[in-house]
């Protein structure tokens, strides 16, 4: 009886609903529990079996509140970098300039992530470009313990606190940057739009999306992915395989839109601007989960990349950067969405902006005008206008469109049988 009677005052003080899911709510080390006018909470929690964890183990997150709380508000996600934790990663919104990226909008909901309390729990699925060994062991389309954390932990966020399923967006810095690539663009039914700040190495994006020269599986299906951001320093180690990667994503139509340059692996969003001006020029955050988008491919106004053989350019560059679109109808008959370049009226950059270029134009996230693979369809852009078919994946695809910085309404129509 003494024995038990110790054993109970010993963990008499011990959070037990720390290790359990769903996750409780626990003290913050410094006892903060605002930041920029903003409520933060702090919870624990353990693990679920579906994860597959080989141990046991506690994580911790942070919610950060809009100023004005109110339901349907969007949610910005958050992964940190190596160098810091979900406490670490917080601290820095405190300062305009440190880790930018980790900065949500005032009307956000934000989640901090943490992966660094437990040894080799890292955002890249377990990948890391100096390890080769680690890299072929967590090769591969399979989803990693600390990617199915994450997105159980968005899904509990998304319902706890009544957030807009169409506008849920994932950030992350280097080692972060590397996870929202990979776990992101997986999840195309989750994020509308995910935004990598140096990611640190593209190879788990390449390996979970099976992106080429892999192919695939049969009876593998992704969402539509989310748009994606990527901007990165060609002089800057972490950045090798952009090349690839850029080339992957182009060539399985998802949007990407890429910025680089010399700027090394640099998270001061004023730095980079002083390179590269267009990294914060797309308002990614107006992407909603529940409107069809674009991908442009094969762009005429891309700049030329630097990868793998001119990492010494001074130059920066873009990939997709001066695209813009509005949508207008998505029934189940019509489909019109006006694809103009943005006009230096509207963007003041270094970059010289084209008035005219050519690109592919892939449709994505169609919400009711649907025409199955194989079947044929008509398109007319301006005065151009043609009749074509979907391809084998269910896209509906036109080549060599001429676009301008005149809006022009592209309208497809399924043909009569």
């Amino acid at each position: 009886m003494k024995i038990l009677l110790s054993i109970l005052v010993l963990l008499a003080p011990f959070n037990f609903s720390a290790f359990a899911w769903p996750p409780a709510l626990a003290d913050h080390p410094n006892g903060e529990t605002s930041i920029n006018d903003r409520t933060i909470e702090v919870f624990q929690h353990g693990v679920q079996p579906e994860w597959e964890y080989q141990a046991p183990q506690q994580d911790t997150f942070v919610v950060m509140h809009p100023k004005i709380v109110r339901d349907n508000a969007p949610l910005y996600v958050v992964l940190h970098s190596a160098g810091h934790d979900v406490f670490s990663c917080v601290n820095c919104t405190k300062t305009v300039g440190n880790h930018d990226i980790y900065r949500s909008p005032d009307d956000h909901y934000a989640l901090y992530l943490d992966c660094r309390k437990n040894k080799g729990d890292w955002w890249w699925g377990g990948m890391h470009r100096g390890d080769k060994e680690l890299t072929r062991k967590n090769s591969g389309g399979e989803t990693k313990p600390v990617e199915k954390r994450v997105m159980a932990t968005v899904a509990w966020a998304i319902k706890h606190y009544k957030i807009d399923r169409n506008r849920v967006y994932l950030s992350g810095n280097s080692m972060g940057g590397s996870g929202t690539l990979g776990i992101g663009l997986r999840h195309g039914d989750v994020f509308a739009a995910i935004k990598a700040n140096v990611p640190a190495g593209v190879e788990h994006a390449s390996q979970r999306m099976f992106l080429p020269p892999r192919k695939i599986p049969n009876g593998v299906i992704f969402h539509d992915p989310p748009l994606c951001i990527d901007y990165s320093g060609h002089n800057d180690r972490w950045s090798d395989g952009h090349d690839l990667f850029s080339k992957a994503m182009n060539d399985r139509n998802y949007a990407f839109l890429c910025y680089w340059g010399p700027f090394g692996h640099a998270n001061n969003s004023a730095n980079i601007k002083k390179t590269n001006d267009l990294i914060d020029s797309f308002d990614w955050l107006s992407m909603s989960k529940d409107q069809p988008y674009p991908v442009f491919a094969n762009a005429s106004c891309n700049s030329k990349l630097p990868w793998p053989d001119n990492l010494n350019s001074k130059e920066a560059g873009q990939i997709n950067a001066f695209f813009r679109w509005k949508n207008f109808k998505d029934t189940a008959e019509i489909l019109e969405i006006s694809l103009f370049l943005v006009s230096s009226n509207h963007l003041d950059t270094k970059f010289k902006i084209p008035t005219s270029a050519t690109s592919d134009v892939t449709l994505r996230r169609l919400q009711n005008f649907k025409i199955k693979p194989g079947e044929r369809f008509k398109w007319e852009f301006g005065s151009a206008k043609g009749e074509t078919k979907v391809g084998a994946l269910g896209l509906i695809t036109i080549r060599g469109l001429k676009i301008t910085d005149a809006r022009t309404i592209l309208r497809i129509r399924a043909k009569k049988s």
